[in-house]
């Protein structure tokens, strides 16, 4: 056994578990496990000691290394497990020093805490990978934490305040990513649509955007991760009229349909700005399709506000749900809050994701008939443009497919093979 990298949560943490892995194995580390944890939930947390317990069970002799964004906001809770040998911070983890030590010195008792204050971290590195392993898509970080502070969210407590990866660098990388083979590049970081406030011009998404696909004519796809709408500049509107490699698939940080929970959870949008969003972008670019987080059960949710927020899924036309039922966490103002019954917070989780499937069941049914061009994540396996699932016979992971719809599951596309494309 090497290194052996357990990673839960968003996509930035999958990217930099890539980067975990290659530094801690430069650095001469063996026989180890990395959890690199997820805060964002109680579940998340929960599933993270899970984790722990079962590393160590499978693997008595190795070092347990846990890391991520619980590790920062509850160091003492991962530290006070039998389980662990050393905890580390969202910015150690990515230091090959970090790891070097434990190669060279072990872990002595006295440090096995290493977190550093993450609010006094002002940049934010562009860590180049050659690609992530096992993955048809590479994700490049171009940004981390969040200078904003909604009450629900312990996120800026584990990342820091926002800092952005300077565009030269970003571009550098995904012109590496696209020489290494990967069709598709996925721009990730914790709030990407504040990309370049702390940069010299204060460059935006749109224009980071604008210009990888100017300066990358290679590249076949370029994919965002979530974004909050409101923050949306003229060059992204641009961006998502003019450049088709830009995929047709946005996924919004909603979190609420009412107004009134929207200002508790000190959102900066209202109800109707999501919808004059997703219009004025179904205007420019008709093949759309739209995720989003939505959270059920926020303290003192109504069943007129909860209402508002079942309603907001057909009034945007949102096909990809990600539904969250609301989970306190301890040092945010949510928390404090009236909370509403647990029972109540997970029936109507339940009708949120009742409605996400009939959307997407929709969704599906439309696509039936059409021609898609398909990545493909592995044999049989791929996503179309608006990052809907296909199950179809064949393919190669990474190639890109002409694909016709023949049918779907509830869950997924089925369709059959055209050609291989270009």
């Amino acid at each position: 056994m090497s290194v052996d990298v357990v990673t839960f949560g968003c996509r930035l943490n999958a990217y930099e578990s890539e980067v975990m892995k290659r530094e801690a194995e430069a650095a001469g580390l063996k026989d180890a496990v990395l959890v690199n944890t997820c805060a964002v939930t109680n579940e998340a947390v929960r599933q993270a000691r899970q984790a722990i317990r079962k590393a160590r069970r499978d693997n008595p002799h190795a070092r347990i290394i846990v890391t991520g964004c619980a590790a920062q906001t509850e160091s003492a809770t991962f530290a006070g497990m039998a389980e662990v040998d050393l905890v580390l911070g969202n910015t150690e983890k990515l230091e090959r020093a970090s790891y070097g030590r434990v190669a060279q010195f072990g872990i002595e008792d006295s440090e096995k805490v290493r977190v550093n204050d993450i609010m006094s971290v002002r940049e934010t590195a562009g860590h180049l990978i050659d690609g992530l392993e096992g993955r048809a898509r590479a994700f490049v970080q171009i940004q981390n934490g969040c200078d904003h502070r909604c009450t629900f969210c312990i996120i800026p407590y584990g990342r820091g305040n926002s800092r952005s990866v300077p565009m030269g660098v970003v571009v550098d990388q995904i012109r590496r990513l696209v020489d290494n083979g990967y069709r598709e590049i996925v721009l990730t970081g914790v709030d990407i649509t504040s990309y370049g406030a702390d940069l010299p011009g204060n460059p935006s998404l749109g224009d980071l955007t604008l210009k990888i696909l100017k300066l990358v004519p290679s590249l076949d796809r370029l994919r965002l991760s979530s974004i909050d709408s409101i923050e949306a500049d003229d060059a992204l509107m641009k961006a998502i009229a003019e450049e088709e490699r830009l995929m047709p698939h946005l996924h919004l940080s909603l979190q609420a349909g009412d107004d009134m929970i929207l200002k508790r959870m000190k959102r900066r949008h209202l109800r109707a700005d999501t919808i004059r969003f997703c219009e004025d972008v179904r205007r420019l670019r008709p093949d759309v399709v739209f995720g989003a987080d939505i959270i059920a059960g926020f303290p003192t949710e109504t069943e007129e506000m909860f209402a508002n927020s079942l309603g907001i899924v057909d009034e945007c036309g949102l096909t990809h749900l990600h539904v969250f039922p609301f989970s306190p966490r301890p040092g945010t103002p949510a928390a404090r809050m009236p909370q509403v019954d647990r029972g109540l917070v997970k029936e109507r989780a339940a009708r949120l994701r009742a409605r996400g499937d009939q959307a997407l069941g929709a969704h599906l049914a439309g696509e039936v008939g059409a021609t898609r061009r398909v990545l493909v994540e592995q044999p049989g396996l791929g996503r179309t443009e608006q990052f809907t699932q296909v199950e179809f016979p064949g393919g190669d992971a990474g190639a890109l497919e002409e694909l016709r719809i023949t049918g779907h599951t509830g869950r997924h596309l089925l369709a059959e093979r055209i050609s291989k494309a270009a």
